[in-house]
């Protein structure tokens, strides 16, 4: 590089830092298409691969007083945190898919598939039944996803038709609860 391009580089480098959205503007232009072909190579989807670009500048931007141009070049430094947004949503895949998984195993997938029933929601109440203890979780299972009456549980897990009952409304009472704590938290 010449020393115009050096010094140019310097001025754009410092801009950043500084926190000029111009200076933003310019370094998304010259290398989000870096950043987005390197994500899509690694994560295959176009979508995908635009999320990890767009989280790259985001995270790139909120955390620029850490860019130090004195240990890498702003390129390196992009490369370095698209690297870890790919790796997030790499992550993310994986647990989608252990979620789908446990899903699967919760409940039959015919009833899973059905147009009203909102995929995210399920998988958060399956995750809650895999909390409960044992007993609660088969009376719950029975009862929301066989769709067995209170006496046909009963009868089939040789259970006293109280402590089904019990079951059923204790386990109501605590999943309500720690769905409502989830919402409030989100």
């Amino acid at each position: 590089m010449d020393l115009d391009a050096v010094r140019a580089e310097g001025a754009l480098d410092s801009r950043f830092r500084a926190g000029d959205e111009r200076a933003l503007a310019e370094v998304y232009q010259r290398w989000s298409p870096v950043v987005y072909t390197f994500a899509l190579r690694s994560l295959g989807d176009r979508g995908d691969a635009e999320d990890a670009t767009q989280k790259t500048f985001v995270s790139a931007w909120t955390s620029r007083s850490s860019f130090d141009p004195a240990k890498a070049q702003l390129s390196t430094w992009l490369i370095s945190i698209a690297k870890r947004r790919i790796a997030d949503t790499h992550e993310a895949r994986a647990r989608i898919k252990a979620l789908h998984e446990q899903l699967r195993r919760l409940a039959p997938v015919d009833e899973v598939r059905e147009p009203d029933v909102d995929l995210g929601e399920t998988i958060l109440v399956a995750g809650e039944l895999e909390r409960l203890e044992p007993d609660a979780r088969r009376v719950m299972h029975l009862a929301f996803f066989d769709d067995l009456t209170h006496q046909e549980i009963s009868d089939r897990l040789q259970m006293p038709l109280g402590t089904v009952k019990s079951h059923i409304r204790r386990s109501l009472l605590r999943m309500k609860t720690r769905l409502e704590v989830s919402h409030v938290a989100s």
